[in-house]
């Protein structure tokens, strides 16, 4: 089904044969945009400008104000601020609509798009409006990915985004590049969902795309429609890679003249000799119907090998809902089991991957003349784009997923985030969204709540609607309808016309920015000390950390405009003691600022002089960051006082960057099993800002703990000299107020 070929190739007369010399690599379609983007005159070392950026309501506040506070005058780019992830208002009283409202007045000062409460999902915009071949798109989302329309998409942090509203770069190192090799056509009742399922948990557990761009090619490709191409592209995210890019056809030109933008499309493909660092193999005819199990994309099986063993791969379920979430007695999904079969509570079909023309459309056909019934499951459906829904409208699949008994959302990414359909305590969840973290579906562990999501495809999830909520796998249906390559729909943009704000190029400076109450400034950060003495303030030994176990998505994303207090939520659902210890050694902190000789400073420094040591906090993850780009994961820790990182590996590159970007020292050590930190060790670090303003990468620090010492070799790989700068000034707005 997929095999992954780890040495180097070279792709030529439609073979790839060993390559034991780079030559050919600018024969790569990724390597002619990255180029084509590069304002550096070193290829090794790139320097990006991107043609377009989009933001969120939960990222944009921040990422405007930090510009703003940094100089910017107007946007120097398209930027489209989209609502659809705080669309519901439905936390904290008015304070997403605020933000909004923020939003919409940014847009007319600076010159930006505004896309009002559900319109659209960010990345159906982006897609619909400016994603074309050859082109360049940052996103402050990790789903960031535009690759089927030709278009290399990357998610970040906001700090990245604040970088290109001041007219700086994207500066990377040169990534490898990965051919993901496309054979053969889907089965009939196999979807998007299921081909990046396989794909995810053939590549996540080995890191064999990690931070690589994925440049999908073949001629399976063209057995593909473009709603279906762009299904899988989204999920690549869930690989790790940096970024995807797919070869176009004449599916592509269509798409883009239906779309409005017939003149953007130009033909991208491999040149014959292109050399990749390696290869995936992808047989689409041998893919089934997959799922997803908790907690993670990569756990994924065919539904058919998951049935045949139900009881085995959920009773590991519940181990890792003990393990990850630290549940006692949680409801065990083995109670799901009646009769050999698996009775479902709750399907969704939602978001960027989900909410499509032709998943929604398949959906429709499976369930027509059916009935959900009136057990316990339901179904919810969210097309992604306005202009989606209405086709679906007006063709009549709207109306017969309604006649079935399924519930029709707007567009919105609640589901895919825990802001939209939260499941009961103990409920089992199967959704064509994009990631089924822990608690990501909006349950709160430490109050007791313990729910469940498995990603399926929307044609499995529509089947198991038909059979009133009994895990079937489309396949499993007599005649289940086949998907076409050549499927498209009928574009009408009048509800945009009718609502967006297009104030691209035109800013209006006599605008007057319009605050809420919980639109607050980045608390000032001082720069680095000359040594510091940091307190781990939580120790994290799960092989992988997400970025919603270092601040929880859901709820929470309503005060992503008002730092110090999105802070209290800062590892609530995996430590709940972080907060309160990471405040502690804060006040200590300030208290060394202004009286250095206090009792306290001197018990906290342990005798090391107050004048030249800083106090901090750091948190220990063996590989911290998988998931959303969203930069608060980090910004969150050092509004309370976080000096650092320390890990084994960064799971992605967009998190380690946002660490740098707010200040903190993305430490990696090979010690951390022996070392065993705990919760109120301290971590002696000499001479750190000696080493940053030279070109050291390793600091040997001592590890303080029962009145001994244990010493330790704390190493910062590949730090650049701009983010070396970064660190020293404290926080990415400081480097830029320094100018």
């Amino acid at each position: 089904m997929i095999t992954i070929h780890s040495a180097p190739v070279r792709f030529s007369n439609g073979c790839f044969t060993p390559a034991q010399s780079p030559e050919g690599r600018e024969g790569t379609m990724a390597h002619a945009i990255l180029m084509a983007h590069n304002l550096s005159n070193d290829p090794e070392r790139l320097s990006i400008r991107f043609d377009a950026m989009a933001s969120h309501d939960i990222t944009y506040v921040g990422i405007i104000q930090t510009a703003r506070a940094s100089g910017m005058e107007e946007f120097p780019l398209p930027y489209v601020l989209t609502n659809c992830h705080n669309s519901l208002c439905a936390v904290g009283g008015t304070i997403n609509e605020d933000d909004h409202v923020f939003g919409l007045s940014a847009a007319k000062k600076y010159g930006g798009e505004f896309v009002p409460a559900h319109q659209a999902v960010i990345h159906s915009y982006m897609r619909e409006r400016y994603a074309a071949p050859g082109s360049m798109i940052l996103g402050s989302d990790s789903h960031t990915r535009y690759g089927a329309y030709g278009c290399m998409a990357i998610g970040e942090g906001g700090p990245e985004l604040a970088r290109q509203l001041l007219r700086k770069t994207y500066d990377i190192a040169y990534p490898k590049i990965v051919a993901v090799y496309l054979t053969g056509a889907p089965r009939p009742g196999v979807g998007p969902q299921d081909v990046a399922l396989a794909l995810v948990g053939a590549t996540f557990k080995s890191g064999a795309v990690k931070n690589a761009v994925m440049e999908f090619f073949g001629p399976g490709v063209a057995n593909l429609s473009m709603d279906y191409r762009a299904g899988i592209d989204v999920m690549t995210t869930e690989t790790t890679c940096l970024s995807s890019v797919w070869q176009t056809d004449g599916q592509t030109k269509t798409a883009l003249a239906l779309l409005g933008r017939g003149d953007s499309y130009r033909e991208l493909s491999p040149a014959d000799g292109a050399y990749y660092d390696s290869v995936v193999t992808v047989e689409l005819d041998k893919v089934e119907p997959m799922i997803a199990l908790p907690f993670h994309p990569s756990n994924a099986y065919p539904i058919r090998e998951f049935k045949a063993n139900m009881a085995d791969l959920l009773h590991q379920v519940d181990v890792d809902a003990a393990h990850q979430l630290g549940a006692k007695n949680a409801p065990s999904l083995a109670s799901k089991i009646v009769g050999g079969q698996l009775h479902v509570d709750q399907g969704v079909i939602a978001g960027c991957s989900g909410g499509t023309y032709q998943n929604l459309k398949r959906a429709a056909e499976i369930l027509k003349g059916c009935a959900i019934g009136s057990d316990a499951f339901w179904l919810s459906c969210y097309p992604g784009s306005m202009p989606i829904n209405l086709e679906l409208t007006k063709n009549g699949a709207i109306a017969q997923l309604m006649a079935a008994g399924a519930s029709i959302r707007s567009c919105f990414c609640g589901p895919c985030f825990g802001a939209g359909d939260v499941p009961a305590n103990g409920a089992f969840s199967i959704r064509h969204s994009t990631r089924n973290f822990p608690n990501r579906e909006g349950s709160k562990p430490g109050d007791g709540q313990i729910s469940y999501v498995a990603l399926m495809d929307a044609r499995s999830i529509a089947a198991t609607a038909q059979m009133g909520g009994v895990l079937t796998g489309a396949d499993e249906l007599p005649d289940v309808p086949a998907d076409r390559a050549d499927e498209q729909w009928n574009y009408d943009d009048s509800a945009y016309r009718s609502r967006v704000y297009f104030g691209v190029g035109r800013p209006q400076p006599q605008e007057k920015l319009i605050f809420g109450p919980n639109i607050a400034d980045w608390p000032e950060q001082i720069s680095l000390p000359e040594n510091l003495m940091l307190t781990v303030c939580a120790a994290i030994y799960d092989p992988v950390t997400t970025t919603d176990e270092l601040i929880p998505s859901g709820e929470t994303s309503s005060y992503r405009s008002n730092p110090l207090r999105l802070s209290e939520f800062a590892l609530s659902r995996k430590d709940p003691q972080y907060v309160p210890r990471a405040k502690a050694i804060h006040a200590v902190e300030q208290l060394r600022r202004t009286n250095p000789s206090a009792p306290e400073v001197k018990e906290a420094l342990e005798g090391h002089d107050p004048a030249r040591t800083g106090l901090g906090s750091l948190v220990m993850a063996l590989k911290p960051g998988d998931g959303s780009a969203r930069e608060q994961a980090a910004s969150c820790q050092r509004v309370l006082g976080g000096c650092a990182n320390v890990a084994e590996e960064y799971a992605t590159k967009r998190y380690r960057s946002n660490v740098v970007n707010w200040g903190m020292l993305p430490f990696t050590t090979e010690d951390l099993d022996q070392l065993n930190l705990q919760p109120g060790d301290r971590v002696y670090i000499p001479g750190i800002r000696a080493l940053l303003e030279g070109d050291g990468e390793t600091v040997q620090a001592a590890v303080l703990r029962n009145g001994g010492e244990t010493p330790v070799t704390l190493s910062l790989p590949g730090l650049t000299r701009e983010e070396r700068d970064i660190i020293l000034a404290g926080c990415l707005i400081n480097y830029y107020a320094e100018g």
